[in-house]
């Protein structure tokens, strides 16, 4: 059935959409204005959608919205946390990570959870149906096919700070203005895109499609002064899933139990026994041959723009480490396609040398190219320009969004999409904007990681660059989220909140008859039999303390308390995590509280941070040493600045000053002491 309904969705969002034009809109003025219909600009207008404000989307082309231009695939080692956080304010990818979704599989699962990374391949075409098929649905969204020229600059409200205002675009086909409150831009790589295969270079922001208007760059650069850079990245050539002998690579099959992404699923649409398996294969001393013979001929290779460290091409990992296999994962494009993408062999040498370096690989040494890879060169504004609600400091009314920023990743563009839609929606509503804390979530992390220090390559997300990763954790989003967007922003749906705030009160309700069972541990192991508890532990255990052994289980728990716990069972394995966690999470809140208290601490003004024996970054240290802040509370608002070096920096001025102190009480003392023994020496003298 709801394949029926997509389906028809999709038919009459094309036949509705395809019949509008610039010159024939109803409407000339609304809310927000959304540039481009990827990722981050599918976020954002939805969000801002769903905050109340008429919203309009353009993109170049209808049937490219929700397109995966690059990799089938959604979530990972950090990506994972920034779907489920989209997810909980009500975002889009989630829901439709679930429905298009072919394998799943849980990253990381070896370490702890607070460091899982959710993942799927996707079947293209039904990811992008479902996206097309929301939009469609969501109300006060206007989707126009277009593309736009330049934007409408005013001057600024002299109450609010900036030097320009936006207030609306114009499209390229010369039709009249369309009006807004607020513009959010979500142009990817077609800011001044080309495209580069061998030594071709032709413009572009991805194969087929065309970049956006010169005048929209030009715009950004001299009529609003930014600072604007130059960034690249690549995409593999796509195989002919029949010309691969899948026999000579290694199977890594999905979870059996797939794991959906949104908080609102309980299961995904492809079932277990219909998942996809991946292959694992890797590259031989042919490959690294053909990349050296073919140097010459690849003129993005040789260009010094900065490309993605973690995603890097085949020609960068071979030149950069030779002599090394270098793994290939040969990932399926969905359940009828004949496609296979080849995970790591992202390449941009003439489309000949491509098919030679193929089948240097055994697995594909009969391997035929149904398109070849090619790399891509496209501008991007330094986010240092930007506030934390991602609006241009010096703009107001402009919010940016996406690769845009510096970013790579479809999941680092759809959190600054849907967080850019929803201040810019705010704002167009007249409501103060909003900001996330990298205390409270990953995409807080995300955006002030950009806004504070900027990017010199493309920035994707690893949960190591989350201080406290023990509380952000995929499993509890939902809780950290949800009710704020519900509450405060005006993201989130009822019937999401409702959810959340069910299961916020179950598992409280659950946590406290956790704690209301105590025993000794000699009762619990007569309870629960062989369990690694100490003989030697005398102290009274409450089934909360008990949970946090690796072999306890809340089943077992219930089992042997089922009067109390059994009502609990469809929270398992969360009252688990949280357990293990809660300890950790608990010295973190201790942590910021001491933040929060000591801000008026005095920080010596002769501190050397450069060489302090603490475990500082050295870009943190480098900010300490050039600010020199007077106070802690200073150094928690210097850009760059991260929670977890604020708390070094605590204890190790603490520790000190109780040292020094101890030092001069004991200098004090010793200089008493001497002070008496020179007396009585004295009067000795005398007495002589």
């Amino acid at each position: 059935m709801l394949a029926r309904k997509l389906h028809l969705l999709r038919h009459n969002f094309l036949s509705f959409v395809s019949s509008r034009t610039g010159s024939d809109l109803a409407r000339r003025q609304y809310d927000v204005i959304v540039v481009g219909g990827g990722h981050a600009g599918t976020e954002a207008a939805a969000a801002a959608a769903r905050l109340g404000a008429e919203t309009l989307l353009i993109t170049q082309k209808i049937t490219t919205i929700g397109a995966l231009s690059c990799n089938p695939s959604l979530g990972g080692v950090g990506k994972g946390q920034l779907v489920r956080e989209v997810d909980a304010l009500d975002g889009l990818c989630g829901r439709a990570g679930d429905w298009a979704g072919v394998h799943f599989s849980i990253l990381n699962r070896s370490k702890g959870p607070a460091v899982w990374g959710p993942r799927a391949q996707l079947d293209r075409e039904r990811y992008r149906q479902f996206i097309q098929s929301e939009l469609l649905s969501t109300p006060r969204l206007t989707v126009l096919e277009g593309s736009v020229e330049e934007l409408l600059v005013s001057q600024p409200n002299p109450e609010e700070p900036g030097h320009h205002r936006v207030t609306g675009i114009c499209l390229v086909d010369g039709s009249h203005p369309i009006l807004s409150s607020s513009v959010v831009l979500t142009t990817g790589t077609f800011l001044s895109g080309s495209l580069f295969m061998g030594q071709t270079t032709s413009p572009g922001g991805r194969m087929g499609d065309a970049p956006s208007c010169a005048r929209l760059s030009y715009t950004l650069k001299e009529t609003l002064g930014l600072r604007v850079g130059r960034l690249r990245t690549g995409t593999p050539p796509r195989i002919v899933k029949e010309s691969v002998d899948l026999s000579l690579a290694q199977i890594q099959a999905p979870d059996k139990q797939p794991t959906p992404f949104s908080f609102l699923n309980t299961h995904t649409r492809c079932k277990p026994e219909e998942q996809l398996p991946c292959y694992l294969t890797h590259t031989t001393p042919g490959v690294e041959t053909v990349v050296r013979e073919s140097v010459h001929l690849n003129c993005h290779i040789q260009q010094d723009t900065k490309g993605p460290r973690y995603c890097p091409s085949i020609e960068s990992r071979v030149l950069r480490f030779p002599g090394r296999r270098h793994q290939v994962w040969l990932e399926p494009e969905g359940l009828t396609s004949d496609l296979l993408y080849p995970q790591g062999l992202s390449m941009t040498m003439p489309p000949d040398l491509q098919l030679r370096l193929l089948r240097e690989i055994p697995a594909l040494h009969r391997a035929e190219i149904r398109t070849p890879g090619y790399g891509v060169q496209y501008d991007f504004v330094c986010p240092t320009q930007l506030t934390p609600s991602l609006q241009v400091k010096s703009t107001q009314g402009l919010f940016l969004a996406g690769q845009i920023n510096g970013t790579t990743g479809y999941e680092e563009a759809a959190a600054q999409g849907l967080w850019a839609g929803v201040n810019a929606g705010r704002t167009a509503l007249s409501l103060p904007p909003m900001a996330l804390s990298r205390t409270q979530s990953y995409i807080g992390v995300l955006i002030d990681d950009l806004v504070g220090r900027g990017v010199t390559e493309p920035y994707r997300m690893f949960t190591s660059r989350a201080e406290f990763r023990t509380s952000l954790r995929p499993d509890n989003a939902d809780l950290r989220l949800t009710p704020r967007g519900f509450e405060e922003v005006g993201c989130v749906t009822l019937r999401r909140y409702e959810k959340a705030v069910r299961v916020r009160d179950g598992l409280q309700e659950a946590l406290m008859a956790l704690q209301s069972v105590a025993l000794s541990s000699t009762r619990w192991r007569e309870k629960l039999g062989n369990i690694s508890l100490s003989e030697n532990k005398s102290a009274t255990l409450n089934g909360l303390d008990l949970l946090q052994y690796k072999d306890v289980s809340f089943d077992m728990l219930a089992s042997a308390f089922p009067e109390c716990l059994s009502p609990y069972f469809e929270y398992s394995q969360r009252l688990k995590i949280e357990a293990v966690y809660r300890p950790h999470c608990e010295k973190q809140s201790r942590e910021m509280e001491r933040i929060r208290r000591e801000e008026s601490l005095t920080l010596p003004s002769d501190m050397d941070y450069l060489s302090l024996p603490v475990s500082l970054s050295q870009e943190v240290r480098e900010i300490l040493d050039r600010v020199r802040p007077n106070t802690l509370g200073a150094a928690t608002r210097l850009p760059g600045m991260t929670p977890a070096g604020i708390i070094h920096l605590l204890n190790y001025v603490l520790r000190t000053g109780q040292r020094n102190r101890h030092t001069e009480h004991r200098n004090r003392s010793s200089q008493k002491e001497g002070g008496k023994g020179q007396l009585c020496a004295s009067n000795i003298q005398i007495s002589q």
